[in-house]
């Protein structure tokens, strides 16, 4: 039986819930920021990461990055995902459901489907404070019912969240083809924007009740933002994002993916794709990887493997499509200078090996702060969303990489080039040469990677606001009346609860 004082330090604990979209994008930097929460203060918060029961996996894996030292740290608990015409039992993950991936996201913004069980978590948990994702706007207000603080975490950086709200609204009637927008009011250089590399939802007029307004009424009601981001990369951004947003406090933490000091040493020792590269010589391999959503052509993928061929470089790829082959003869051409990963790759460890290059990326924002704390230069291919104002962070702001393809580029999949062979061969060859413009990349990468870990070590700018969210968290707990009641046990509410 446990001691009335063992009980009471554990009612005195911080419980957090953190409740992430419905994306591998997005749940494992939310894995990555309970970790950070608990590690922080050891014994103080306890954090809880709730998704469904397909996308358990996927907390896992992230956890299981930051090695022995996050072992029991974390706990995961599970709420049904809505049901939705369409969509096969099990597919809960928009990384996950193919051609189908437009109905997790109507699905996740759609208050009357996703809503009832994610308030049926938060009121039978009671937690001491809820971190919740953009889309589920509405965990602010029933936080407020509980009378416990609710912060928005981002992995999006401030750079594009800001891009974004200043556009918001100035492109009238959806634009013509042809029209490039200037962003107004942003600091450091002029960032120009074609309208077919916007995100569609700057395109067309919000409505009163649009997803978007009810969105951005909520983060002003918020406690706070917490953002995957550095002050010390992004400072300008991250100072205008809080300011013109009128948010009540703005929390830089990023980046959380980097591991715990403790587990830092052999994390991802294991993995083949670590054991190749260790074969390689110092800054001779390309990485390439589209993260976990977008799709790609089977034609676009031909034309990329011919071009990496071509290339005469190293290169480690991270393929995610299901049921394509390279073209015959590719894989023996190849040999030992390519390796071909099918699914998921610790990416972490990868861009953090000395034999790493340079990243071939989808310009998503995880995977640029990822490569920025790595110190590893970028080759841009952006595809969707916002990824195409990230690629500007990385090509005009921080000047740590150069884009693939100049030609007619878009967020709608149909409107999309097909970037030729020769045009990858050119840019990864040229990038990787010595002296070339990689290598200048590079260096302003390492100044960014020690600014990174700077960041997030003892006494550092993502430390001291990671320390100051958890000063705030408890400082409102206790100004609501001190600790929370014991929550019920999850087996009552048809969910589960369990450490990992």
């Amino acid at each position: 039986m446990a001691s009335s004082s063992s009980a009471k330090q554990s009612n005195n604990k911080l419980r957090i819930l953190l409740v992430p979209f419905f994306a591998s994008s997005h749940i494992a930097p939310y894995a990555d920021f309970a970790v950070r929460l608990a590690a922080a203060r050891p014994g103080t918060v306890e954090p809880t990461v709730a998704v469904t029961p397909a996308n358990v996996p996927v907390v896992r894996s992230a956890l299981e990055r930051h090695g022995a030292a996050a072992s029991g740290l974390v706990k995961v608990a599970t709420y049904p995902f809505p049901r939705v015409d369409g969509l096969a039992p099990g597919v809960e993950n928009l990384s996950t459901a193919g051609d189908d991936a437009w109905r997790i996201d109507a699905a996740a913004l759609n208050e009357a489907l996703t809503r009832p069980a994610q308030e049926a978590l938060l009121r039978e948990r009671r937690p001491d404070a809820v971190v919740t994702d953009y889309h589920f706007f509405w965990n602010n207000g029933i936080a407020g019912e509980l009378g416990v603080p609710c912060v928005s975490f981002s992995v999006i950086g401030p750079f594009s969240l800001l891009v974004m709200r200043l556009l918001d609204g100035t492109v009238r009637d959806g634009g013509s083809e042809s029209q490039v927008v200037v962003v107004p009011g942003l600091p450091g250089p002029e960032i120009q924007i074609p309208v077919t590399e916007l995100p569609e939802f700057l395109t067309r007029p919000a409505n009163a009740d649009d997803t978007r307004n009810l969105a951005r009424a909520a983060l002003s009601r918020c406690h706070g933002v917490a953002v995957n981001a550095c002050q010390d990369i992004e400072q300008h951004y991250c100072e205008m994002y809080v300011r013109t947003g009128s948010l009540k406090r703005g929390y830089f933490v990023g980046p959380v993916s980097l591991p715990l000091p403790l587990a830092a040493a052999g994390t991802g020792g294991e993995s083949p794709c670590i054991e190749w590269l260790g074969s390689k010589p110092r800054c001779s391999v390309v990485y390439v990887c589209f993260g976990t959503y977008a799709a790609i052509s089977d034609a676009q993928l031909r034309e990329l493997a011919l071009g990496l061929e071509a290339s005469g470089k190293p290169f480690l790829w991270a393929v995610r499509a299901d049921g394509w082959a390279p073209p015959d003869g590719w894989a023996e051409r190849v040999g030992e200078r390519g390796m071909l990963v099918r699914g998921w790759a610790p990416q972490t460890a990868i861009l953090a090996h000395p034999a790493m290059g340079a990243f071939l990326t989808h310009c998503g924002s995880s995977s640029i702060l990822e490569a920025a704390a790595a110190g590893v230069p970028m080759l841009t291919w952006p595809l969707v969303f916002d990824q195409f104002i990230e690629e500007r962070l990385v090509t005009d702001v921080l000047k740590i990489g150069e884009r693939v393809w100049n030609g007619r580029r878009s967020t709608r999949y149909e409107e999309r080039e097909v970037v030729p062979a020769e045009a990858v061969a050119r840019a990864v060859a040229r990038f990787l040469e010595p002296g070339g413009t990689g290598e200048a990349a590079r260096g302003r990468a390492r100044e960014l990677a020690a600014k990174a870990h700077a960041a997030v070590a003892e006494g550092g700018s993502s430390y001291r606001d990671l320390h100051r969210l958890i000063d705030d968290l408890i400082e409102a707990r206790a100004a609501a009346g001190g600790t929370t009641s014991t929550p019920v046990a999850p087996e009552k509410m048809g969910g589960s609860s369990d450490g990992v």
